[in-house]
């Protein structure tokens, strides 16, 4: 696995920008903010080697703990509705979610589990965790930034992050014949997390 700049499962994915404050030095539990739509999980895959197949997966939750003092303790974990795989195209989503390819009646889920997080001091880092695609688990590795962390303005406190990802589908037993390009998937990731 190659690694994200949310993306995971599908995942890590992931966020959008708060109002910028000084962040906290205490540990604090967030929840991705689907609610508002301030976090994505979008992938990229090749279309026979003329462009890429763009889209996202518009239903997910998520929560992850974040301590900007000690951030090597965070944690995050990511479920991802398989069916809710949205390319712009409807005849081509069903496709892709029936049994020829995702299969999601057999494999409605996607989940990505944090095993940790390698701080590199200028607001970059390293998510390792378990991502279970296609009833596979295997580990991967996303690329994180820290986008913003403060007060928003409706009296909560927020934290938000991008990250990048690639993910090879063989390795979680996705065969699907399209030529050596689309064995790779691209995740771009971003996760806006409000404190509760």
């Amino acid at each position: 696995m190659k690694s994200f700049t949310l993306s995971g499962l599908a995942l890590s994915t992931l966020l959008a920008a708060g109002v910028m404050s000084s962040p906290t030095a205490q540990a604090a539990n967030y929840v991705i903010d689907t609610q508002g739509a301030h976090a994505s999980i979008n992938f990229r895959i090749d279309h026979l080697g003329f462009s890429y197949v763009v889209g996202r997966f518009n239903e997910f939750t998520g929560q992850f703990t974040y301590d900007s003092e000690n951030p090597n303790a965070s944690t995050i974990e990511v479920l991802v509705n398989t069916a809710s795989l949205d390319s712009n195209h409807a005849e081509r989503d069903r496709h892709v979610r029936g049994s020829d390819y995702l299969n999601v009646r057999r494999y409605s889920e996607a989940r990505f589990v944090s095993t940790s997080y390698e701080d590199n001091g200028d607001g970059t880092a390293t998510l390792n965790g378990e991502l279970t695609l296609f009833g596979n688990t295997r580990p991967i590795a996303i690329a994180v930034t820290k986008y913003g962390e403060g007060e928003d303005p409706w009296g909560g406190y927020r934290v938000g992050f991008t990250g990048t990802t690639e993910l090879n589908l063989p390795e979680f037993g996705m065969n699907f014949n399209l030529g050596p390009a689309a064995e790779t998937v691209y995740m771009d990731l971003h996760i806006e997390g409000i404190r509760q």
